[in-house]
């Protein structure tokens, strides 16, 4: 009995019937099957009605490889209705992993050459599609071929099939090259449009292309001016805006014919400002071409004013109801803040009014661009505001909030107690957010403001015992209330007036060393703050004793450990107390390395005078053996005058300003950007610092940034943290992370670092050598 065929709408109408997967599954295996039976059959009648219920078999995801060698046949067939299902079969089933898409060069190449512009289009799309290198090189030449055809409809297929073969093989672009010139004459606008996307392919993958095309400026400046003014037809207007889409991709051509060239620049200066003053800005087709206008402003040398004119525009952008229009605004705000600060700066209010946006993404791009707007005139106003947004911030933000604070104060403080309080402010909201350097810059600042001690305790005294949940406030206040406890008993700060009892600070700490939300590392913090308080408060010492002794059984090793040395001292050295546990000086920003090699020279200087001593002992002994006057003595010092006057030049002294050392890129991937600058401290010549910038010119922002390095084990390296873990897109602010390498045998240095980020949807992971650094890095 012979099973009737299903159509294509009753296999659609029955897959969508099925009531489970299982049944979709059931329909659709049992239809492969027929289709099949039909395959091996061979009818040629059938075989387009077969391929094409195979086809929406395989856009519903199902396996339908076993139709790739009908789509051939049916190519080849001469009858259209064939032709048409086998090419989108083509294009579906086949791909360059396939060696049977090769089997279809001929039949294209065919169809190219009838001259029937359906068949013709069919072969086309297909070849823009899915064509290799291998089938771009051979049909090449049709294609060029077809570029003059009086038909625009095929005009515009093999345009856009050409811009596929110059994607593929970028050594096609000399025979384009030609025919470009001519479609810019055209006056069909999709023939145009598909021209200068063309163009615009030719010039990004080819510098000879970029020069051949400048001279056609002014060519693309006058098409742009006529769309501007009076248009082509009114077949082509959009909500009032003749062609957005033509226009857009003239000005976006534009834009690369512009970059870094002065007289492309100069002929379309005109034509920018008149198109940013005479669009309509009312519907989104306006905005869209105000926004390529802008940034081709913002990519070639365009003359002062006009910049100033696309900032405007960009600040009117952030006014539009519309979010889509708001964020474009805020990142090309973003790139253009380093560049044209001031201009940017008259829509700061603006700015700061989208930090209280819903939308998480519009916050976010707000929150980077007024960072980037803090400068030292406006700090305190900017740091308010940011510090309000910070209160009310979704919970993802608030540690780029707080980051960003910290380090605008510490670029732009006006004063240090205005820095002080600008920190515990963030600390007290948002202290869990904060990077692991913030708890070790405040007590930084804190000591060396010997004027705001008394202040600086007062204030961390007050917040600890209304919060002891932050536990970097926790830890910089335990720091502060052991150093400075007795400015905080004294209570004669005309400031911060408080009167504390010394009872009540130790069970501050006590509850702080009790509580479960405090980290081991805090409570080392609150337990060396009882044991300096004991040096600090009048009385006795009971009580601390106590607390010591009972964190000697601790299961934490580093608490238990620090408690059994605190109680050594009271019981074997107590004598010494006090003396070891005075105030800690003031530590200097280079850090542990520097002091190292202060005390290593020091070493050296002292081991000068030795040497004659050793000679003058030799000598004794070479007294007292009975040995022939042939002996080998040592060789005497030259006590010339020349040799004293060098000796007496090595004096210490002001060492020699040290030439600029030369950065270096030494990482470069889709727009992510490493670049290492040195510098080496004037007093430590075996000290190198390594400022390590990370950029992003992408339009993807760069996440969970990751930056390790290792160096050689003669050397000693010490990795700062970083100033964040996302790079935005389109230029945001970089990462900067600081390395310390210290290389007292001056041997030549090699790094190698290892990047972790996410990037476009993407996880990378870079492990690369630096061997090519300057000399300059190490000797």
């Amino acid at each position: 009995m012979v099973v009737p065929l299903l159509k294509l709408q009753d296999l659609i109408q029955e897959i969508r019937g099925a009531k489970t997967q299982a049944q979709e599954r059931e329909v659709i295996q049992k239809e492969c099957a027929h289709i099949r039976a039909s395959f091996r059959d061979g009818d040629p009648l059938q075989r387009h009605r077969q391929l094409a219920k195979l086809l929406y078999v395989h856009m519903l995801g199902y396996p339908a490889h076993f139709g790739q060698m009908e789509c051939l046949k049916l190519i080849a067939s001469p009858r259209f209705t064939d032709k048409r299902v086998g090419y989108l079969g083509a294009m579906l089933l086949l791909d360059e992993r396939h060696d049977a898409h090769l089997l279809i060069t001929n039949s294209i190449k065919n169809d190219l050459s009838q001259g029937i512009q359906p068949v013709q289009g069919l072969a086309l799309c297909t070849l823009s599609t899915m064509g290799s290198a291998e089938m771009c090189r051979d049909l090449a030449t049709e294609v060029e071929k077809l570029l003059l055809q009086p038909s625009t409809y095929v005009r515009k297929k093999a345009i856009l099939t050409a811009v596929h073969m110059i994607r593929k093989v970028p050594e096609l672009s000399d025979i384009f090259l030609p025919p470009c010139a001519k479609l810019l004459h055209e006056r069909h606008h999709g023939v145009l449009l598909c021209t200068i996307t063309l163009i615009m392919e030719l010039c990004e993958r080819s510098p000879a292309a970029l020069r051949h095309f400048r001279k056609v400026v002014p060519q693309l400046v006058q098409i742009l001016r006529m769309l501007v003014t009076t248009g082509y037809s009114t077949e082509h207007s959009i909500s009032g805006v003749s062609d957005p889409f033509l226009q857009v991709q003239i000005l976006r051509l534009l834009r690369i014919l512009g970059r870094n060239h002065e007289e492309s620049s100069e002929t379309m200066n005109d034509l920018l400002a008149q198109v940013a003053t005479n669009t309509d800005t009312s519907r989104n087709a306006g905005n869209a071409v105000l926004f390529e206008t802008v940034l081709t402003i913002m990519d070639i040398r365009s003359a002062a004013g006009l910049r100033v004119l696309a900032v405007n525009i960009l600040g009117r952008f952030l006014l539009n109801s519309d979010k889509n229009i708001r964020y474009v605004a805020l990142m090309s705000l973003l790139r253009l803040v380093q560049s044209d600060h001031s201009a940017v700066q008259r829509h700061r209010p603006t700015v700061v009014e989208c930090l209280r946006e819903t939308d998480a993404s519009l916050s976010r791009r707000a929150l980077e661009l007024s960072l980037a707007l803090v400068n030292s005139s406006n700090v305190r106003a900017m740091i308010q505001e940011l510090q309000a947004f910070l209160e009310s911030c979704p919970f993802d933000l608030r540690a780029d909030c707080a980051s960003g604070i910290l380090l605008a104060a510490e670029r732009f403080a006006p004063t240090k107690r205005w820095h002080i309080d600008t920190i515990l402010h963030v600390l007290t909201m948002a202290g869990t957010h904060l990077r692991d350097d913030a708890v070790a810059n405040l007590t930084q600042l804190i000591g060396g403001a010997q004027e705001l001690h008394a202040y600086s305790v007062r204030r961390l005294y007050s917040a600890l015992a209304g919060d002891i949940s932050q536990q970097p406030l926790v830890q910089v206040a335990a720091w502060c209330i052991g150093e400075y406890g007795d400015l905080l008993l004294e209570g004669n700060c005309e400031v911060e007036p408080l009167q504390v009892e010394g009872e009540e600070v130790l069970a501050l700490l006590e509850k702080v060393l009790q509580s479960q939300m405090s980290l081991p590392a805090t409570r080392g913090y609150a337990l060396t703050a009882l044991m300096k308080l004991s040096t600090r408060l009048r009385g006795d010492n009971n009580r601390i004793r106590q607390v010591v002794s009972i964190y000697g059984s601790c299961m934490d090793v580093e608490l238990q450990q620090r408690a059994v040395e605190y109680n050594t001292l009271f019981q074997k050295y107590d004598h010494m107390r006090a003396a070891i546990l005075e105030k800690m000086p003031l530590v200097e920003q280079g850090g542990p390395q520097v002091d190292e090699e202060a005390k290593e020279s020091k070493e050296a200087a002292a081991s000068v005078p030795t040497e004659p001593q050793a000679s003058k002992l030799l000598d004794l002994l070479d007294l007292l053996d009975d040995t022939s006057e042939d002996a080998q003595h040592p060789p005497a010092l030259n006590p010339s005058p020349e040799g004293t006057l060098v000796h007496l030049l090595d004096l210490p002294c002001a060492p020699p300003p040290l030439a600029p050392i030369p950065n270096l890129r030494v990482f470069e991937r889709e727009g992510v950007q490493l670049n290492l600058s040195f510098t080496r401290p004037p007093g430590s010549p075996a000290l190198l610092l390594v400022t390590v910038t990370t950029t992003n010119s992408s339009g993807g922002d760069v996440t969970h940034f990751i930056c390790q390095a290792a160096v050689p084990k003669s050397f000693q390296l010490q990795l700062q943290a970083p100033s964040g873990d996302t790079v935005p897109a389109w230029g945001g602010i970089p990462i900067t992370q600081l390395f310390r390498i210290f290389n007292p045998n001056k041997a030549p240095l090699r790094l190698k670092l290892r990047l972790t980020y996410n990037h476009l949807g993407q996880s990378v992971q870079e492990i690369f050598e630096v061997n090519n650094l300057p000399v300059e890095t190490w000797q």
